[in-house]
């Protein structure tokens, strides 16, 4: 049920994130303020360019990235090899994974702000 209160689109990053992370075995970072502030520019980028374009890397192009599909989270090294260069999709072994694949949308939110 979707809450007035959060953007449509930064809860369905968020939920995308979750379902992503249980379905691949992977876990979101220690420091879920890391999670929070990956996750809120998934959601900027798929509002302003239809796409959840990774928002860690830098693009002299970003529309023409989001048409390549190739950084489109999931991207293609994390779809091929499980490297997630934004930390939001960590093996259990990386130094940096916690034990969390959810996300409290009240941290989220107040992570942003």
């Amino acid at each position: 049920m979707h809450n007035d209160n959060i953007p449509e689109s930064l809860e369905a990053m968020c939920k995308f994130s979750e379902a992503y992370a249980k379905r691949t075995g992977t876990f979101f970072c220690v420091d879920m303020s890391v999670t929070a502030v990956v996750i809120e520019g998934l959601a900027k980028h798929k509002d302003n360019y239809g796409a959840p374009l990774c928002p860690c890397r830098h693009y002299d192009d970003k529309l023409k990235e989001v048409a390549n599909t190739y950084w489109n989270c999931p991207c293609v090294p994390m779809r091929e090899r499980r490297e997630c260069h934004c930390m939001l999709f960590l093996p259990a072994k990386n130094d940096f994974a916690g034990d969390n694949q959810s996300m409290d949308i009240t941290f989220l939110i107040n992570s942003i702000k």
